[in-house]
Order: structure tokens, then sequence, then C-alpha cells
């Protein structure tokens, strides 16, 4: 990871298939997933809406700006009575060079129940900022731990 590009680059997740769980419900599966590298990250993996239930997903409070993608909008899942706050985001109206993102939604790992690569089970990324996805192929040290946020 510390030879990911800065600024970050958008790049084709090979086919792999890209899952999530939440509340014993599949909520997205695709083999179209974009990754999101950037230096000191663990990749991001952007989904098509078409790939995921939307009607389980709501937009939630608050917005953040990127420098290099623009401002992120956030979702809320609901499955029945189990709800996850900001479970995902996504770029309704990313910067120019970023414009393969539009309406494509990040989910967080640590705020679902289980997301997958090709079915291994992805680690998340610490901190509640970031929302990388930690596989097997991916070492450290990585932002998002404590003593990490001015690196």
């Amino acid at each position: 990871m510390w030879d990911y590009p800065r600024p970050p680059t958008v790049v084709a997740a090979s086919g792999r298939l890209v899952e999530v769980w939440f509340g014993g419900r599949l909520v997205a599966s695709t083999r179209r997933a974009v990754r999101v590298l950037e230096t000191s990250h663990p990749p991001v993996y952007y989904l098509p809406p078409r790939d995921v239930v939307t009607e389980l997903i709501t937009p939630g409070e608050g917005l953040s700006f990127c420098e290099w993608k623009g401002q992120a909008q956030y979702w809320d899942l609901q499955v029945g009575s189990r709800q996850a706050v900001r479970a995902a985001w996504s770029y309704p109206e990313p910067l120019p060079a970023y414009r393969e993102l539009r309406d494509m939604l990040a989910f967080y790992p640590g705020r679902v129940d289980r997301c997958t690569v090709d079915g291994e089970a992805v680690r998340a990324q610490e901190g509640e900022f970031y929302g990388g996805w930690i596989t097997s192929e991916i070492t450290g040290p990585y932002k998002g731990g404590p003593g990490t946020s001015g690196w």
C-alpha cells in the first residue's frame, strides 16, 4: 500500500466477486466493483447501484469532502429492525478525475456484518472515518489506528 498512488487511482477489481451482508441479507453482490487505491490505505471497493439492494438504503446524515474525489454523501442501511448508520457513502457529483465513481456505493466493512472478496472475509480498516477493505493480500501499516492520523 505504500506504493499505492497519491492522488488516488481508480482501478477495475478484475471481476472479483464482492459481497456485502447485513441482518442476514445479501445487500450487495457484484463482479463490476472498482477499487480506489491510495497511499497508506487499504483499497476501498465501490459497487454499482444496480448490484445493491437499494431499497435497503436511505440517505444518512452529514457530508464530507475529499480533496481528490469531491463531496461524499452517506447512506444508512436498514434490514428489518437492524440499522447501520452511515454504512456506506457515495459521490453523487465527483470531481472530474473521479467521474467513474458517480453514484457507486462504498460500504464500511466495520459497519455491516460481513464483506467478502472472492469469498474471503474482509477485515475493516481501523478508525471511524476510513473504509478500507483488508484481505490477506494487503499488508500494512496503514492509516486508521491510534497515532496514524498525522501520516
